[in-house]
């Protein structure tokens, strides 16, 4: 089925691309990308599935470069009629636009990188397999309240131009994200995977439930900077924001970006890599350049920025692969990145046992459940926070929003718990704070203490967009407030 799809997807864009050449002449350049999208989700609150959703559609992308002047359009018809009306209002909207000067021009015929494997029991997963793993995670909250979504999705994808290059692909994910609540306090557990098969809601429900029971009664600490220890669905908020605003190519050019290829802005422990095939994910961008592992950081040393062929020849270099949609506003994007420690100091967490399984200190819940505290410990986490003598362990960032692209100094909340550390143990639940910080100086030279061994794959909203994230123990962390102000 997979290899028709993308067959069918190659027809749809070849026929646009010869359409563009007989309706605007042999001048004109055009690109086109053909997905078909199977995207499913099960939602549920209250402990109940509530929805059940799914859609599937072809979508039919044109940019196409005429008489000097840009312009892209969209559409979802893929009849004859369908695709010549696509081509004719993108050549009318290209007659309005202004010229554009830096057009990069089309990527040549190149071979693209072979395609990772992708799981099609996943791809096209039934309800009832996505709400095994719903009632999985409902039962091991033990009575709690839950509530979250579990999904999968399938993307066939293919890419033609007038200069002769094309390309196909398929990729499918599965993603889940719950929430369990006790007494008003929430404990989250989140998972990204490459096969529906690997997300195991009952050990995700009983993180979510050791995490939510840990979490009641919270005292208020007073703001400060604290060392902290933030588990990957906080550490996957700086990934995100690395993303978006730092190694990307086009605000680095218009200098609105903290990135300095060359200088040693991260802690030596850091290595951050985009890495698009490490799981199942299309071969090729949105310009049909091949998509590769792309190193950003190493050692603490930035060294590249992720462009797309427009901010490439800005830069006066060659795209990594990274073109997305809207890219000529926004600017080429990073979606894949993973943060690993480098394996030299400082120590990496490598203690042993299942993830899933409580680990740590002995302490007890505050709100008298009887809950230890240490459940809410991952392995990783706990060889982290075993080394701390006073600080935070944080599950979740949230809320953030940008106040200096230049120096990414972020704001938020934090959320799903937050706890004290004393001697190595968390002993009491605390209130959410909200934090002001610049990331990359939490990151900087002699800032990072520990780096878990194992990051664990966040979903984001975006579909084929992930963050391979560890736990991380760092030297500060600015909190400036409660959550409510």
């Amino acid at each position: 089925m997979s290899h028709d799809a993308e067959r069918d997807a190659l027809d749809v864009a070849g026929r646009v691309v010869e359409l563009v050449r007989r309706l605007a002449g042999p001048a004109a350049e055009a690109e086109v990308v053909v997905t078909r999208s199977d995207l499913a989700l099960t939602r549920f609150a209250n402990s109940f599935i509530h929805q059940n959703v799914a859609e599937s559609g072809v979508e039919v992308r044109l940019r196409l470069h005429a008489r000097g002047r840009t312009a892209a359009g969209s559409g979802s018809v893929v009849t004859p009629d369908g695709l010549a009306a696509l081509v004719e209002r993108t050549l009318a909207a290209a007659r309005l636009c202004p010229p554009d000067p830096a057009w990069p021009g089309l990527t040549p015929p190149t071979p693209a990188p072979t395609a990772p494997d992708w799981d099609e029991a996943t791809a096209f997963a039934e309800p009832a397999e996505r709400a095994e793993r719903v009632r999985a995670f409902v039962a091991a909250v033990g009575g709690l309240e839950a509530a979250g979504y579990c999904r999968t999705a399938y993307r066939a994808a293919a890419f033609a131009n007038s200069a002769g290059h094309c390309a196909h692909g398929s990729a499918a994910e599965a993603a889940m994200d719950g929430i369990a609540r006790a007494g008003g306090a929430d404990g989250v557990a989140r998972l990204c995977a490459d096969r529906l098969a690997d997300l195991d809601g009952a050990a995700l429900g009983a993180r979510a439930a050791a995490k939510a029971r840990a979490a009641v009664d919270p005292v208020e600490l007073p703001p400060g900077r604290y060392e902290v220890v933030l588990e990957p669905a906080a550490v996957a908020d700086l990934l995100h924001n690395f993303a978006l605003w730092g190694f990307n190519g086009k605000r680095h050019t218009e200098r609105q970006s903290f990135v300095e290829p060359g200088a040693a802005q991260f802690d030596p422990a850091v290595m951050l890599v985009d890495d698009p095939l490490a799981g199942s994910g299309l071969p090729f961008d949105a310009e049909g350049t091949g998509r590769r592992a792309l190193t950003l950081v190493d050692a603490g040393t930035t060294v590249a920025v992720a462009h797309d062929r427009r901010s490439g020849a800005a830069a006066g270099t060659a795209s990594t692969g990274h073109a997305a949609r809207g890219a000529a506003t926004f600017g080429p994007m990073v979606g894949n990145l993973r943060l690993a420690g480098t394996g030299g100091p400082p120590a990496i967490g490598t203690r042993g046992g299942d993830d899933s399984a409580p680990a740590g200190g002995t302490g007890t819940e505050p709100g008298g459940a009887g809950t230890p505290v240490g459940a809410v410990l991952d392995a990783d986490s706990a060889a982290l926070v075993a080394g701390m003598e006073r600080g935070l362990l944080v599950s979740d960032l949230w809320y953030t929003r940008v106040l200096d692209t230049k120096s990414l100094v972020i704001t938020g909340l934090t959320r799903n718990g937050v706890w004290l550390v004393e001697g190595g143990v968390p002993v009491r639940a605390v209130r959410n704070f909200r934090f002001t910080e610049s990331y990359p100086r939490a990151l900087g030279p002699g800032a990072v203490l520990g780096i878990g061994s194992r990051p664990v794959r966040q979903p984001d909203r975006v579909v084929g967009t992930w963050w391979d994230a560890p736990a991380l123990r760092l030297a500060a962390w600015n909190f400036t407030g409660g959550a409510s102000g």
